[in-house]
């Protein structure tokens, strides 16, 4: 069992930048790759960003340059540095975590995600 715990969502303005954190906590060692995704209201949820155990990193087009994911070297926190913040970006944003071998075993967790609101 792994359990996922967002934070760091607020209300921001356009240009602003905000860093959410997910904490991880159960059986961390167990954890593959982690990342976050987002859904938009009248959307369906999609990645944003993903880092492997080995630090590989894999963003979206729309938050390249812009967006940086990160993890503690325990691997039971991983941070999403947001800059340049747009009002497209408003959604709620989730934590995911896989556990096992991707195609044979895998396992998803989802946290139950933070509020990120972009308007002037």
């Amino acid at each position: 069992q792994v359990q996922l715990v967002e934070s760091g969502g607020g209300l921001v303005q356009p240009g602003e930048s905000l860093r959410l954190s997910c904490a991880a906590s159960g059986s961390i060692f167990s954890i593959n790759a982690m990342g976050w995704y987002r859904q938009a209201p009248g959307k369906e949820r999609e990645l944003v960003a993903a880092i492997a155990p080995g630090g590989s990193t894999n963003y979206a087009d729309f938050v390249k340059g812009r967006f940086t994911i990160s993890r503690t070297n325990a691997k039971n926190t991983v941070y999403l540095q947001m800059t340049s913040l747009k009002p497209e970006d408003t959604a709620v944003y989730y934590c995911n975590a896989r556990v096992g071998v991707a195609g044979l075993n895998e396992v998803t967790y989802w946290g139950q995600g933070t509020q990120v609101t972009v308007s002037s």
